[in-house]
């Protein structure tokens, strides 16, 4: 059928067979369409194919090409003409090889992309749908031949049989209508439910945007969140202009996990300003600004001041750091243990900011006292448990234990049992021991160490044979501090020397508090965070008849707490070894001086001994010539005895000494 060139829609509705026969045309064309399509596409891709490997092989070619003047042969030399034309030749193989590339992509794109498209979209419809019309046709057919055969059954069994389905329709159509209206009302009780939310979202955002136009909102109305553990918002940095000049801008800070990023207006991405791991974050009194704080690295060679614009950003932001400089961010769940650590906060006692009368009557005097091995900051809770089940809580600390927050500035400097009174100055030292005129009592001392620290408080304990006295302090001065919202801390100078430990002022010098060394019975690094230290002093109150109190303080370090206490440790050490020398050396001595006083009455005897011997030698000889002289010499010694008998006991005395 020439001339045809598609089927009228209208004659397909009439099924004729002249309509199917014209279908069978259509359908044998659109079959041979597909077979010369499919002989084409593989011809084309065996074009493409070839193209691709003539590229590939021309690249190679050019590849050698040019590494031949790397090759050394065995009996070949360097022949530059050889060289350059085969050089010239690489180029040449180059171009041809960029041209075949490029006519590969040419091919892949003017003429395997259009055949792919039309192979795979087109055809395969025509061909899908030819099948779908023969599935639907035999459908058709087999569906008019069973409608064409008569019913065998009766009338009224088909109206008996009617009526069994209006019946079930209407039941089913019942419960279907039941189960729509429930599932309205629900839609509306749901919708009433999203009405009534949205209306409390609506008002939480009216109230929450509140003190957005307050510059500075009561924090009792609007508590600060100490659970964050992320913070963003401007604040004032602080930048040094000259020596005593300054300049505050102000940027855009945010936390992203362990550090601090800031970013100004217009910038595209934010900076890094200080990694907060570990850090050390105080608030700090400027002249000209307020809500500032300090944030000093873990290492402390990096620090920066910042300005909150009000109390409430002021102490989110010191009570996020601080949680992200505990690592709390790297938790499965971070907001619930901070959530779970100010909770422990709470449930800590109520301290109590100064009590100088009760330090006046607390000054260290020198006890002694064995040394005592330094407790290992690493070591587990397990391994003590057998004092732990005799150590409760209440046992190493009073739960009414008042705390001290300040440093009583300045004490004596002078052997312990000469106290000063609080009115007279503290007299400036050198922390390495360098004084000028005056023979400092640190001269002597082997051991000069300098850490830098912050006091965080001190309170009367009940014990000191147990580290959990020292974690308890410091849980209990840590959680009244984040109850009564005490930030601010005093960073002092911690010399440690074989005689003492010393808190020195970083500016003036001037000794702040004297811990003797002997007094010093236990100390020991936090467990978790490796910045906190603290130890235990033993103190007196100067009465002869009042019991030694133990008082525990404890401080916070640039990440050295292990080096404080193995410093500590190390002094300790020193001392006992001193001591140890101190009395082998005098009982060296005792024993020297014991043993000359030997020697010496032993040469007093060996004296007497030999006096003796002379006089009865001399006595001997005497005799001797008493018996050689004969009478007349008898008669002398006759006229000598009555002399003698004359003289009495005194006079043989004297003869006998005289002899």
């Amino acid at each position: 059928m020439p001339g045809i060139d598609k089927l009228p829609i209208e004659e397909t509705l009439e099924d004729s067979p002249q309509t199917r026969s014209l279908l069978g045309v259509f359908e044998e064309d659109a079959a041979a369409i597909s077979r010369y399509v499919n002989q084409l596409y593989k011809a084309m891709h065996r074009i493409y194919d070839a193209q691709n490997e003539l590229s590939a092989a021309t690249h190679l070619t050019s590849k050698l090409l040019k590494e031949y003047e790397q090759q050394r042969f065995p009996l070949g030399g360097d022949d530059e003409v050889m060289n350059s034309t085969l050089q010239q030749f690489a180029k040449v193989i180059d171009e041809l090889s960029s041209c075949h590339a490029v006519l590969s992509t040419q091919l892949a794109d003017a003429m395997m992309f259009p055949i792919t498209q039309f192979k795979e979209r087109d055809l395969k419809e025509i061909l899908t749908l030819k099948e779908v019309f023969q599935i639907s046709s035999n459908d058709h057919d087999a569906a008019i031949i069973r409608y064409s055969r008569l019913s065998k059954k009766r009338e009224n069994e088909k109206i008996s049989f009617f009526k069994m389905g209006s019946e079930n329709l209407t039941e089913q159509l019942e419960d279907f209508l039941t189960n729509i209206g429930t599932s309205v009302q629900d839609v509306r009780r749901e919708m009433d439910r999203e009405v009534e939310t949205m209306q409390q979202t609506i008002e939480d955002l009216e109230v929450a945007s509140d003190p957005l136009y307050l510059p500075d909102p009561d924090t009792t109305k609007f508590p600060s969140q100490r659970n964050l553990t992320r913070k963003a918002g401007y604040l004032n940095a602080r930048n040094k202009t000259g020596l005593v000049s300054s300049s505050w801008d102000r940027q855009f800070y945010f936390t992203q996990g362990g550090n601090l990023m800031s970013q100004a207006r217009g910038d595209v991405a934010g900076g890094l300003v200080m990694d907060i791991d570990n850090c050390s974050v105080m608030a700090v009194d400027c002249e000209d600004r307020r809500y500032c704080f300090q944030i000093t690295s873990f290492d402390g060679k990096k620090s920066s001041i910042l300005q909150a614009e009000s109390k409430k950003d002021y102490e989110e932001w010191i009570c996020t750091i601080n949680n992200i400089s505990k690592q709390i961010y790297l938790s499965e769940n971070p907001e619930e243990i901070a959530a779970r650590v100010n909770q422990s906060a709470l449930e800590a006692v109520t301290p109590s900011p100064s009590f100088q009368q009760r330090h006046e009557s607390m000054r260290p005097v020198v006890q002694s006292r064995p040394p005592t091995n330094r407790t290992s900051s690493t070591g587990s809770l397990g391994s003590d448990s057998a004092s732990l089940s005799a150590f409760s809580l209440d046992s190493l600390v009073a739960p009414d234990t008042p705390i001290q927050f300040d440093i009583i500035s300045p004490v004596s400097e002078d052997q312990p049992g000469q106290l000063k009174t609080l009115g007279q100055s503290g007299r400036r030292t050198n922390p390495f021991g360098e004084s000028g005129g005056v023979k400092s009592e640190t001269e002597d001392s082997i051991l000069h160490q300098l850490f830098i620290v912050r006091f965080l408080g001190s309170m009367e304990v009940k014990s000191d044979e147990n580290p959990d006295v020292v974690y308890e302090t410091m849980r209990q001065i840590l959680a009244a501090r984040a109850i009564h919202n005490i930030f601010r801390m005093t960073e002092s100078h911690l010399l440690v020397t074989c005689d003492c430990l010393k808190l020195i002022d970083p500016q003036t010098q001037v000794t702040r508090l004297r811990f003797p060394l002997p007094n010093v019975a236990l100390y020991a690094t936090h467990q978790e965070n490796k910045r906190l230290f603290g130890f235990v002093l033993q103190t007196s109150s100067g009465r002869p008849d009042s019991k030694p109190t133990s008082v525990c303080y404890i401080f916070e370090s640039n990440n050295e707490g292990e080096k404080i206490c193995d410093s500590v440790g190390l002094a300790k050490q020193i001392a006992f070894h001193a001591e140890l020398d101190r009395r082998t050396s005098e009982k060296q001595k005792e024993i020297e001086r014991v043993k000359e006083k030997q020697q010496k009455e032993l040469s007093k005897q060996k004296q007497i001994e030999k006096d003796l011997e002379e006089q009865s030698r001399l006595i001997a000889a005497s005799s001797r010539c008493s018996q050689s002289a004969g009478d007349g010499q008898f008669v002398v010694l006759s006229s000598s005895q009555s002399e003698d008998s004359d003289l009495g006991e005194d006079g043989k005395k004297k003869r006998e000494s005289e002899a």
